[in-house]
C-alpha cells in the first residue's frame, strides 16, 4: 500500500500507527483488502504466495541496478551500507528486510497499520533494525526528507492518482538517487496472464486484486514523470517459466516490468 517516512528518525510506534493514512493516492478499498491479510504476508503458500516467487527475480534486479548506480560490489556483504531507501507501499517488510541485510537504512511505509505491525514484528524477530511508519507517501514526502533509493513495486496500479502519486515519489529522491517502478503493463496479455490467468485460473491472488483498467503502460509512466528532474530509463521486463516455476528478467515487458528513475 502507500505510505510515509519519519523526517527525525525517532520512532514512536504507537503514534506512528495511529497516523492518519488518508491521502489523495489512496484507494480505502485496496487498504481495506490488504490489511484483512497482513497476518499472512510471511506464508510462502498464502495469499501472497505469488510475491515469494516473485522475490528472487526483484532483489536480482534491484541489486543489479543498485550496483550500476551507486558503483558498489553488488555481492559485497552489506554492499550498500551508508545509503538511505525507502519502501513506499511495503506491506509486510518482504522487500525492507533483504534491503536490510544489503546494508541499506531502511525505512518501510504502508496506509494499513496492520501491514506496518506485521512487518515490525517480524523484522524484530529476524533481528533487523527497521524503521516502519504507518502513513502515505504524500505525508513522508510533506516532511521534506529524501532517500539514496526510493521504491514503489507493485503499488502504483493500486492508487487513485498514479501520476500524483509517481510525482510525489520522484520529490523523494535525493541528488545522485535512484527511483524504481514496479508495476504491470495494460496488454492483451497483460489481461489474460496478469489478470484472468493469475486471478481466475491459477488463483495465485483473489479475484478482483487487480483492475486491468490501471495498468500503466511504460510511455505513461514516463510522461507521468516528466518535469520532475529524473531521467527515466526501461522498461526492464521479468517473466514467468511455467517449466521451471520461476520468474526471470528478459525483454518481455507486456505484462510485468519495472521503470528506474535517476536524479544527477
Amino acid at each position: 500500500m502507500i505510505g510515509s517516512s519519519d523526517r527525525s528518525g525517532a520512532r514512536n510506534p504507537q503514534s506512528e500507527d495511529a497516523a492518519d493514512a488518508a491521502g489523495p493516492s489512496i484507494d480505502p478499498a485496496d487498504v481495506a483488502r490488504f490489511s484483512a491479510q497482513a497476518a499472512e504476508w510471511w506464508d510462502p503458500r498464502g495469499p501472497f504466495a505469488p510475491l515469494h516467487r516473485f522475490n528472487p527475480a526483484r532483489l536480482a534486479f534491484l541489486r543489479d541496478r543498485f550496483a550500476e548506480r551507486f558503483v558498489r560490489e553488488a555481492r559485497a556483504r552489506a554492499a550498500f551500507e551508508g545509503l538511505t531507501l525507502i519502501d513506499v507501499g511495503c506491506g509486510g517488510g518482504l522487500i525492507a528486510e533483504p534491503m536490510r541485510r544489503l546494508g541499506f537504512a531502511v525505512t518501510g511505509v504502508d496506509a494499513s497499520a496492520e501491514n506496518v505491525g506485521t512487518a515490525r514484528a517480524h523484522a524484530e524477530t529476524m533481528g533487523l533494525e527497521i524503521t516502519y511508519r504507518a502513513a502515505t507517501a504524500e505525508q513522508m514526502a510533506a516532511g521534506g526528507r529524501t532517500w539514496d533509493v526510493v521504491l514503489a513495486l507493485e503499488i502504483v496500479e493500486h492508487v487513485v492518482d498514479p501520476e500524483a502519486f509517481l510525482k510525489t515519489c520522484a520529490s523523494m529522491v535525493a541528488p545522485g538517487g535512484l527511483l524504481v517502478v514496479a508495476t504491470l503493463n495494460r496488454t492483451l496479455k497483460s489481461l489474460a496472464l496478469g489478470k484472468v490467468m493469475a486471478e481466475y485460473v491459477l488463483r495465485w491472488v483473489p479475484a478482483g486484486t487487480h483492475d486491468w483498467n490501471q495498468f500503466l503502460k511504460p510511455d505513461e509512466i514516463r510522461a507521468m514523470l516528466d518535469g520532475t528532474g529524473l531521467e527515466v530509463w526501461g522498461p526492464f521486463g521479468v517473466s514467468y517459466d511455467p517449466l521451471a516455476d520461476r520468474w526471470d528478467q528478459g525483454g518481455d515487458a507486456d505484462v510485468n516490468f519495472f521503470m528506474t528513475a535517476t536524479r544527477d
